[in-house]
């Protein structure tokens, strides 16, 4: 008797041609559901509708077509097992050796505009997942296909091996069909999940799932990861291109692990200055913190500031800026070696003038505001998750705690350096002046050590400019530093118990303190 294949696929890529070689080079018979059976017999090949096979017609509107016995005893039959033939003898049931199922389009669906949840509802495949999980289950006997780039391996194997399938074959194909089934759970999960977060809170806001589960697709193997010796790769959550998987490299080597860190890092600090009506903005990060980050009138002056405030490091960095590329700043970034650039566009002429650099990677990334929801960071024997530092600044709830009061420009400028201090390895300091960075302090043991750093680096910049801390000031000492090297004004969180001994230190020395009530500690 002819071997027996079932056929019942959302996703039609290549199944004329399988269905066909099936058919015509080894001789199966297909039994198939609803619209892939249509297909197949469009395409003039000899197909048995399950419902004519099983002699129960579909109901609920094709919610349940292929929940039956002769179905999954087809399937799940042992073939060296007496009973199970017997009993397949016994209810005249065909041994399937093949089934051939992906699933409905759930994940696709979720991310169309305004689709309804009744619709994404009635995109969770029944039938589609037990077919697979049973061909898995039985995979000793049968072959499991859950997606076309399967259908090509398949037919070699019975090419080569004289119409059998290895049992390596069939191993690694139910492997397949079981993280397709996993991720598949696992999306309708996430999209429940995100339903009911609106009824779900906490005083501090959204609660994170009780379980929490993390999956994706692998983009690209990488060369390696931060180090020679450790094994890396790149990989996309969901179904459709968003983040860093919807940009275009326009030339370039092909992105490292460090590279795309860093590339993120500076996503990061742009996105803060994503909003149309912000004024051209640079970033130049190494090692994920920002050596230089500066506000121009113009694209061009917005990069050198950016650059001149520390090019020894911005030597070998990533730079992002927050509006396309155009020929001026193309051409001063060709004057040193970088890693990488994005932007939200980039002009003909500055492409042109960037090809000079063949080795530079460039990228272009329409919506540089949109980051990941949660983070997530492994420890042993597990993970953590928490929301994103995505809040938004509101300088309105900002508590002006000293004597002296902030004119507007000290303001901006505050405003300016609290933005950028969220983005420095804590313990993070920022110096800002005009608009720009001049000393940045990050990643130190204790807050002294980054006051330091920061300021020597500004050197004699620091007169007049501000000073911002991503955390408070256990004591007055980091204060009255700022005050001698000419700081003027200061916006920390506050929270200190000791917060009082630092406001005092202010008013003494003449300085603007502003506590801001939130903290940003990067770890």
């Amino acid at each position: 008797m002819p071997r027996l294949a079932l056929l019942s696929v959302s996703n039609k890529s290549g199944l004329i041609e399988l269905a066909r070689s099936l058919v015509e080079e080894f001789g199966f018979d297909i039994i198939s559901s609803g619209g892939t059976a249509q297909s197949l017999k469009e395409a003039g090949l000899p197909v048995t509708k399950v419902s004519d096979y099983t002699g129960s017609p579909e109901i609920l509107g094709g919610r349940v077509k292929t929940l039956h016995p002769r179905i999954h005893g087809g399937i799940l039959a042992r073939r060296d097992e007496p009973q199970d033939l017997a009993d397949l003898e016994a209810q005249q049931i065909r041994p399937i050796d093949l089934v051939v199922v992906n699933l409905y389009p759930f994940k696709q669906t979720i991310v169309k505009p305004n689709v309804s949840f009744a619709e994404a509802i009635e995109q969770i495949d029944i039938g589609g997942p037990a077919m697979i999980r049973a061909a898995a289950k039985n995979h000793a006997h049968v072959t499991i296909l859950c997606s076309p780039n399967q259908y090509d391996g398949y037919l070699k194997e019975l090419r080569e091996t004289n119409g059998e399938v290895s049992s390596a074959f069939r191993q690694a194909a139910a492997l397949q069909a079981f993280q397709h089934t996993g991720g598949y759970d696992r999306a309708i999960a996430a999209y429940l999940e995100k339903q009911e977060s609106g009824v779900r809170k906490q005083e501090s806001g959204e609660t994170l799932p009780e379980t929490y589960e993390l999956t994706g697709q692998q983009v690209q193997a990488l060369r390696y990861g931060e180090n020679p010796h450790q094994p890396a790769a790149w990989y996309q959550t969901g179904t459709s291109a968003t983040g860093w998987t919807a940009a275009t490299q326009l030339q370039g080597k092909e992105l490292s692990y460090n590279n795309l860190v860093d590339l993120e890092g500076a996503r990061q600090i742009i996105a803060e200055f994503a909003d149309p009506q912000s004024d051209p903005v640079a970033a130049i990060v190494k090692h994920t913190n920002p050596c230089g980050a500066a506000l121009g009138q113009t694209l061009a002056e917005a990069y050198q500031k950016a650059f001149d405030a520390d090019s020894t490091s911005a030597f070998g960095g990533i730079v992002a800026l927050n509006r396309p590329i155009d020929a001026d700043t193309a051409t001063a970034m060709t004057q040193t070696f970088l890693e990488c650039v994005v932007a939200p566009g980039c002009e003909p002429e500055a492409e042109a003038i960037l090809s000079a650099k063949k080795n530079l990677r460039v990228l272009v990334l329409p919506d540089l505001s949109s980051g990941p929801k949660e983070t997530v960071k492994a420890i042993a024997g597990g993970f953590l998750a928490q929301t994103a530092d995505d809040l938004s600044v509101n300088p309105n709830q900002w508590n002006i705690v000293t004597e002296k009061q902030p004119i507007d420009a000290q303001l901006e400028e505050l405003l300016f350096a609290w933005k950028l201090c969220k983005h420095v390895k804590s313990n993070a300091i920022v110096v800002t002046r005009d608009r720009a960075t001049i000393g940045v302090g990050a990643g130190q043991m204790n807050r002294v050590g980054s006051v330091k750093i920061a300021l020597e680096q500004a050197g004699d910049k620091a007169q007049g400019a501000v000073l911002a801390s991503d955390g408070f000031f256990p004591f007055d000492d980091s204060v009255r530093t700022a005050a001698a090297a000419g700081i003027g004004a200061i916006v920390q969180p506050g929270g200190s118990l000791r917060d009082q001994d630092s406001i005092n230190a202010a008013n003494e020395l003449g300085l603007v303190m502003i506590l801001t009530g939130v903290r940003h500690f990067l770890h």
